[in-house]
């Protein structure tokens, strides 16, 4: 004769077989609020955004007026010293991550809108599709980013504008490959092949079937791409090609340059800033690597 199971037992596996399936967003969520290293990214760009966006308005001061005499080393005169010709250095650190950040942002979301359309077009088509956007994208690859960079900035006005679309121009064959990838492994799955079934037309099935599950790679792919971009930026304006109109850290170390050696505030200060900038991003980037990826997560 069998015996009945404890009610307790019973009342477990109720509740075990009553209680849903975490959400994958809800489950990423929380491997990536379990990750130390993400979470001290997201609290570090917190930090440098907020000194960016709302350091100006308590401030009300011009980074390019002059401050002081030149060279001042940090002390009360000037709490991050002044550069080769007075100006503060405190002033143009804080004026100049909104510039940095801009070109980095704008930069990012260029080369992934590129890199993302000619990706999805030649996994989704294939054939001689793919075969030209993808010789397209080795001519890109293989040419030298800064240095192309560098041409098409001098070509036309050295602008925050133009340095953004010079960046995003030159950044995107990776997002391509990657997104192509993504389009190849996912455009025979049963639920695309529904979707065809149905009469849903291609341009529904790439952006609003095939493109929201192959999302977790480029969004980190968009996220180191902003970090990328700001190296590029600080690169340029090392190398004189940033706009002198506007405040940005490269263009505080570019300008201050030759004079590291008496003046080293003045070249460090930014420089420290820009490598806290890449390092909250490339932890956040890789935070969110870890909570998007099913393996991860069965690990955590």
């Amino acid at each position: 004769m069998s015996q009945t199971p404890p009610a307790v037992s019973i009342a477990a596996m109720q509740g075990q077989a009553a209680r849903p399936p975490a959400r994958p967003s809800y489950e990423a969520l929380r491997v990536f609020a379990r990750n130390p290293a993400a979470l001290a990214g997201v609290l570090l760009l917190a930090a440098i955004l907020a000194v960016t966006l709302f350091g100006p308005m308590i401030m009300e001061a011009d980074p390019f007026e002059i401050a002081g005499a030149p060279m001042t080393p940090p002390g009360a005169d000037a709490l991050l010293g002044t550069d080769y010709l007075g100006r503060d250095v405190l002033t143009g650190m804080v004026y100049g991550g909104r510039a940095t950040l801009l070109v980095g942002v704008v930069a990012a979301v260029l080369s992934m809108a590129i890199g993302l359309t000619v990706g999805a077009l030649a996994g989704y088509y294939g054939g001689w599709i793919d075969e030209t956007l993808m010789r397209i994208t080795e001519f890109f690859q293989v040419l030298p980013t800064l240095l192309f960079a560098m041409v098409l900035v001098t070509l036309f006005s050295p602008s925050l504008a133009t340095i953004a679309i010079a960046i995003g121009v030159v950044s995107w064959p990776g997002t391509a490959r990657l997104a192509r990838g993504e389009f190849l492994r996912l455009k025979r799955r049963e639920y695309v092949l529904a979707e065809r079934v149905i009469g849903a037309g291609d341009a529904r099935i790439i952006w609003r079937v095939i493109l929201p599950n192959a999302l977790a790679p480029l969004i980190v792919s968009a996220t180191l791409a902003i970090g990328t971009a700001i190296l590029f930026e600080a690169g340029l304006s090392f190398l004189g090609l940033g706009d002198p109109n506007i405040m940005s850290w490269g263009l505080m170390i570019g300008s201050n340059r030759p004079y590291i050696l008496t003046a080293w505030w003045a070249v460090t200060l930014p420089g420290a800033a820009i490598f806290l900038t890449v390092l909250a991003v490339s932890l956040i980037g890789d935070g969110l690597n870890d909570a998007l990826n099913p393996n991860s997560r069965g690990r955590a």
